[in-house]
């Protein structure tokens, strides 16, 4: 029973230790970019230091998706880290994950005007559409 047990544990150890996920070093309150070229692995770039909080951080990416975008550019998704979680901005909102490859999960949802918020914060109509937080325009 002893050895059934240490070799289900050593089995697992080995198992992890053999993951083909790439390994970063991430300096306490700095964001990066993740880039990742065609063929290579991916690696990561700094946007900014002593941010405060993930949200800010995943701020800078959306930030930064809008603006490529704007200069005519197709990508919808950007991918950045904070302090060894994953951010992954896109239409629907941020997602955050362990790793790049594993699971994401929901952090902020894009509001009815395309703002992000925490998802719970967001107002919703009686179908579960998002409405619109800002005031409509006023006519002239």
């Amino acid at each position: 029973m002893r050895t059934l047990a240490f070799s289900v544990i050593a089995g697992a150890v080995l198992l992890g230790a053999c993951s083909n996920q790439p390994k970063f070093d991430f300096a306490p309150g700095v964001c990066y970019f993740v880039a990742t070229p065609e063929g290579e692995p991916p690696r990561l770039q700094q946007m900014g230091e002593n941010v405060a909080q993930i949200e800010l951080c995943a701020a800078q990416l959306e930030e930064m998706r809008l603006r490529f975008l704007r200069m005519g550019g197709s990508n919808q998704e950007v991918t950045g880290a904070y302090q060894g979680r994953f951010i992954f901005v896109d239409r629907e909102g941020v997602k955050i994950g362990k790793s790049l490859t594993g699971s994401r999960f929901f952090a902020m949802a894009r509001t009815g005007d395309g703002r992000l918020a925490i998802p719970g914060a967001i107002q919703r109509d009686e179908t579960g559409r998002p409405i619109a937080i800002a005031a409509p325009p006023e006519a002239k």
